[in-house]
This record gives structure tokens, sequence and C-alpha cells, in this order.
């Protein structure tokens, strides 16, 4: 079969035009997937920016909490040994007599007898007080030394407690 020279041209034409509408479509399509992906680009960018920010913010937070733990650590651990050395002075001087306890004793319980308690200026009359034995005020001692504990560690708990929570 033999093709007219017309419609052979006609034929070129169109296939020149087919070919010169793919090669636009492809130039435009091939603009907007470069411009999607340097908005994608910018998007990602701009996500990896703020999370660097957010963790950085997190480091400071938590530097900040740590900081704060450690403040509170080393002031209970000064409260703790202070209060053990209170205590070891206390357990010394009762050992020693150096101090001795003594109770206050309900008014009828001494059989009238009042006897007079040691005052800074010499003697003054006052209520009537008895001295605890050594042994048993060592254990007073012992059983005030571990509520003290106690106290110190249950505040240092409560700290620690309320610097997590503290923002």
């Amino acid at each position: 079969m033999v093709i007219p020279w017309k419609a052979a041209g006609v034929l070129a034409l169109v296939l020149a035009g087919f070919g010169s509408a793919w090669q636009f479509q492809d130039w435009r399509y091939g603009n907007q997937l470069a411009e999607q992906a340097r908005q994608h680009a910018e998007a990602l960018n701009q996500l990896t920016q703020a999370a660097a920010i957010a963790q950085q913010a997190e480091q400071d937070k938590r530097l900040a909490l740590e900081q704060r733990l450690a403040a509170s650590d080393k002031i209970h651990f000064e409260k703790m040994t202070n209060a053990q050395k209170d205590q070891a002075l206390l357990r010394d001087r009762l050992a020693t007599s150096d101090l001795r306890l003594s109770v206050l004793l309900a008014a009828g319980s001494a059989g009238g007898c009042s006897v007079p308690a040691a005052g800074a200026g010499g003697v003054v009359h006052g209520p009537i007080r008895a001295e605890l034995d050594a042994a048993h005020a060592q254990r007073i001692i012992a059983i005030t030394d571990t509520g003290d504990r106690g106290l110190i560690a249950l505040a240092a708990c409560q700290l620690y407690i309320r610097n997590l929570q503290s923002p």
C-alpha cells in the first residue's frame, strides 16, 4: 500500500504534534515533580530542625533536673551527716555522764517532796524531775536517732518527687 505524499505529510505533522505534546508534558511534569521534591525537602528540613530544637530542650530540662537532684542529694547528705554527728555527740555526752536526761514527774508522784532543779544562776525551785538511767537514755537516743534519720529521708524523698514533677 502506497501512501500519498500529502497523507504522509499530514501523518508526519500529526506524529510531530504528538511528539512535541509528549515532550511538553514531560517537561511540565518534570518541573512539577522537581517543585514537589523541593517542597518535600524543605518540609523535611523544618521537621528535622524542630525535632533537634525539641531534643535540645529536653536535654536542657534533663540537665536542670539532674543539677537540682544533685543539689538536693548534697543537702540530704549534709543533713544526714549532721544528724549522725549530733546523735554521736549526744551519745558520747550521755556515756561520760556529762549530760543526764531527766523526765518531768507528775506533781503527786514524788510524795510531796519538791526537788529543786538546777538553773543557770543556781538552785531554782521548779517542777519535779527524775534522772534517767544511762542505759535507758542511750535507748531513747537510739530511737530518736532512727526517727530523725527517717524524717530526713522522708524529706529527701518528698523533695526528689517535687523535683521530678516540676517543669
